[in-house]
């Protein structure tokens, strides 16, 4: 099989692949190369990010294969290089692109229908390497041109991070629509977990000009470290404390843990925004003051959006803030690479994990940056 990226595509690829809804059945595939359709791009895998639904879908507990099959590629958050792509779609052999994760439901529901997918009404869209679509951990993959995303080629090292960081973006998009209801000159904001998706919030903050906070549970290591290289504040005390010590204008919640989220609720102040990111798990209960909860929401003028997901739009503007960012400081980020052949290790989480990835081929030239 050939290895290089611009070189002319082999017979077969190399795939990990797994049986939904059975614990334990990744596995490293020798499949056909896929053919791309017209309008599509062929692109040389380079890495995939994991993430906690990677994880689900390891488990069994998540995912769905594409009808008609028992097993699928996993992997959604991606990062290649194009080989070969129509001439009139923009993109050139050696590009550094990214693949847009949902697809429009076929109906399609309104949103679905002006591009916002995200958005879908009726739940019937698809996703690469989660639902009913092959993903892109793998030597060889296809997308749409409509639904690939270029990037700078400064970020080979990082570009990885391309999806997570469209979560963020779609996270203060829906921030910024709500404050734009009335005056807002917001001066902090508040990000709860200091995993990937939450500290690509801190730095898309800091990219707004806003005093950043970061909460998060871990006390020692590279996640402290990281928020302080932001210029941001980091804190490991309870949520009632910490919010009322800073008083955020925005909240963006990426723990998934209920308590962290309505304790964030029950603090939020005027005109104060709380988004949430992360999924809890269903079956626990809490108990809360209901009423308080109410009358704070009411006479604050606060608001608790979710948000999940992101389209192309987001995708977007996700690469212009990487382009933008310290790129010492993503690297940073990515706190262990695994090669594909070694999968097994990259979906044991180890202490100390903010972001794995797996290493799948390589560009060019892929700058790296030593942890510091």
């Amino acid at each position: 099989m050939s290895s290089g990226t611009h070189g002319v595509p082999s017979a077969v690829m190399e795939a990990l692949t797994i049986a939904p809804g059975q614990r334990d059945s990744l596995r490293l595939e020798t499949l056909p190369d896929p053919e791309p359709d017209p309008g599509e791009l062929l692109v040389a895998g380079v890495a995939v990010g994991l993430c906690g639904t990677d994880r689900e879908i390891a488990e069994g507990r998540h995912g769905s294969a594409p009808e008609g099959r028992d097993r699928f590629v996993i992997g959604h958050e991606s990062l290649g290089q194009v080989l070969r792509c129509p001439a009139d779609t923009g993109f050139r052999p050696g590009d550094l692109v990214v693949g847009v994760v949902r697809r429009p439901d076929p109906v399609p529901c309104g949103a679905c229908a002006h591009g916002r997918f995200d958005m879908c009404r009726n739940g019937r869209y698809t996703e690469r390497g989660i639902k009913e679509l092959d993903g892109f951990a793998a030597t060889r993959w296809t997308v749409e041109a409509d639904f690939a995303v270029r990037l700078d080629p400064a970020l080979a090292g990082v570009g990885v991070l391309l999806e997570p960081t469209s979560v963020a973006a779609k996270a203060w998009e829906q921030v910024e629509h709500v404050q734009a209801r009335s005056w807002a000159d917001p001066r902090a904001v508040l990000v709860t977990g200091a995993g990937p998706v939450g500290l690509l919030a801190a730095l898309l903050g800091a990219q707004r000009g806003l005093e950043v906070h970061v909460l998060d549970r871990v006390t020692e290591g590279i996640k402290p470290a990281l928020v302080r290289r932001l210029g941001g504040h980091y804190h490991s005390d309870g949520i009632d404390e910490v919010m009322r010590k800073v008083r955020p204008d925005v909240v963006i919640e990426a723990t998934g843990a209920a308590a962290v989220a309505l304790g964030a609720m029950a603090e939020i102040g005027p005109y104060g925004v709380l988004c949430l990111t992360g999924l809890s798990p269903v079956g626990r209960t809490l108990e809360v003051d209901a009423g308080h909860l109410n009358r704070t929401m009411v006479m604050d003028n606060a608001v608790v959006v979710g948000s999940v997901n992101a389209n192309r739009a987001h995708y977007v503007r996700a690469a212009a803030a990487l382009a933008a960012a310290d790129h010492v400081w993503l690297e940073q980020l990515i706190t262990r690479r695994v090669p594909l052949t070694d999968f097994s290790s990259g979906f044991a989480s180890r202490p100390g994990d903010v972001k794995t990835v797996l290493e799948i081929g390589h560009t060019d030239e892929v700058p790296r940056f030593p942890l510091r």
